[in-house]
């Protein structure tokens, strides 16, 4: 009988998932609607949208179950500040001026937009050569928080998981495009809002409550890893307080994790989209309610882990296998919920993610640089096969992965968003806003990132010790290039004024309100 409620609600879940994306087909009849919904996205849509990209089975696995285990209850945070600065604030600062600037540059991906806003065609190809190389791994890093999640609730093999998520993912992006992929990213974040809230409920409940599991933890020595286990190092208590063991390399998490959005392609390309002044603000609300409900009930979850110790050897199984320990002790019908609650965190994410590398490989490198005159349609049904090849390719490095435990492969994975975000975040961000910046700067910032993150994966050890953990990394290739960037643009040559100023005239145009909106001035 349980295994038929499981099965029962996979089996919806997925039809309506499918049905969803042959109902969009009609949204995805040009390049337009296929990759952005025609610009007419609203708030709800776009908040859910951003919000289910963001957080993946990467954040609700593997994340909250590491960080968790190692600063206890203040990984909390890491879910604080990805709503007040990986959603909020990014909406506030990037939201409206994104939206303005790439229709007026008439562009839908970002290598799209770094080629029109400097002039630079050399600037796309390379941001799309990024983007490709780093989205894949990232992509198939998805697959992972799955594995040990349908072993516990149907015990089968890894690769159909991964199958099985990859062709239903494939069917509905492949059908109804953005618009597709954003609602049924809704219908996922609904399921992610009250699966997370059910789930950290019942875990406490398990444990004699939230008073009890804080007291639990609070009796728990800190501990330091040597040699694959853990050693009692100090007193008590470090684990149930609130900034926890270590308050340095939590700042890290918390950069990495929340300023990175700011230079995702897959996430700021939910700004090209959006309809109206209103939906940003509206949108913004939403966006921050979701990541402070998911973000945060995924890390508070994460901090109990070590209640649990007795029946983890994290030595032997890794962080990954902290969570499905946590959840192997529920009732079977939320143990189904967190089966759906993970796969609609990796399937929205993993749709996101493959429409982002289809429509960049296809629009930015193929049609501008080997058939300009391409058919619409000829866009799109290369954009679809695309996405096919995307998808099997992030599959099969999952397992192999998996089966073979190429470190390399699992290293790529950790710097893939710490390169993106490194890469992107402080040339987009000042695009969007100073004029004086010039391609001279971006490329050097895509260099320097790229360059930090790909040794820091080979040479790991030669690095400082902060900066050996990718996450570290990922965070200070982010803030060096808030730097980089100003003063490279200040030391090399100025961009044509008139260029520039035809560019950012966009926000000078003038738009009429309704007195609800504004009561205007005397």
């Amino acid at each position: 009988m349980d295994l038929f409620v499981k099965i029962l609600m996979l089996v919806v879940f997925f039809g309506v998932m499918i049905g969803v994306g042959i109902y969009c087909r009609k949204h995805s009849t040009d390049v337009n609607g296929f990759v952005l919904g025609g610009r007419s996205v609203g708030p709800w849509l776009t908040a859910f949208a951003y919000g289910t990209s963001y957080f993946s089975a990467v954040v609700f696995v593997g994340y909250a179950g590491q960080f968790g285990w190692k600063y206890g209850i203040s990984a909390t945070w890491i879910g604080i500040a990805n709503a007040l600065l990986g959603s909020l604030l990014a909406w506030a600062v990037l939201g409206r001026r994104t939206r303005v600037m790439t229709q007026h540059l008439d562009s839908a991906t970002m290598p799209q937009f770094f080629g029109s806003r400097f002039k630079s065609p050399s600037l796309k190809i390379y941001s799309s050569a990024v983007i490709f190389i780093f989205l894949i791994p990232y992509t198939a890093s998805l697959y992972n928080g799955l594995s040990r999640l349908f072993g516990m609730a149907f015990n089968i093999p890894y690769w159909v998981c991964v199958l099985v998520m990859a062709v239903l993912t494939g069917i509905y992006v492949i059908a109804g495009g953005y618009m597709a992929t954003a609602i049924n990213d809704f219908i996922q974040g609904i399921i992610m809002l009250f699966g997370i809230v059910a789930v950290v409920a019942a875990v406490l409940n398990s444990k004699g409550g939230f008073m009890a599991s804080v007291d639990a933890l609070a009796r728990i020595p800190q501990y330091e890893i040597t040699s694959g286990t853990d050693s009692a190092v100090g007193t008590p208590g470090v684990f149930a307080s609130f900034f926890g063991p270590d308050p340095l390399n939590l700042l890290g998490v918390m950069i990495l994790t929340s300023l990175g959005t700011w230079g995702l392609p897959q996430m700021v390309q939910k700004f090209y989209a959006i309809k109206s002044e209103k939906s940003i603000s509206k949108g913004m609300i939403i966006s921050t309610f979701f990541a402070t409900v998911v973000a945060g009930g995924s890390y508070f979850l994460g901090g109990f882990g070590r209640l649990f110790s007795d029946k983890i050897d994290i030595a032997k199984d890794g962080f990954d296998s902290i969570i499905p320990t946590m959840l192997s002790g529920l009732p079977a019908i939320l143990v189904a919920v967190v089966i759906i609650l993970v796969l609609s965190a990796s399937m929205s994410t993993l749709s996101s993610l493959v429409l982002t590398s289809s429509s960049t490989l296809t629009l930015d490198l193929i049609k501008d640089n080997f058939k300009k005159d391409m058919k619409e349609k000829s866009q799109l049904l290369i954009m679809r096969v695309l996405i096919v090849v995307f998808i099997l390719i992030s599959a099969v490095i999952a397992i192999v992965q998996y089966n073979s435990n190429i470190s390399f492969i699992a290293q790529l994975m950790g710097v893939s968003w710490g390169a993106l975000a490194g890469a992107f975040l402080a040339p987009f961000l000042y695009g969007l806003y100073w004029k004086r910046v010039n391609k001279t700067a971006c490329f050097v910032n895509f260099t320097f990132s790229t360059a930090v993150m790909l040794l820091n994966t080979v040479l790991r050890e030669y690095f400082p010790t902060v900066l050996q953990s990718p996450i570290n990394a990922g965070a200070f290739c982010m803030l060096a290039g808030m730097i980089i960037v100003p003063l490279v643009s200040v030391i090399t040559h100025k961009p044509d004024k008139e260029f520039v100023d035809n560019i950012f005239s966009c926000y000078d145009k003038i738009v009429t309100v309704t007195v609800k909106d504004s009561i205007g001035q005397e």
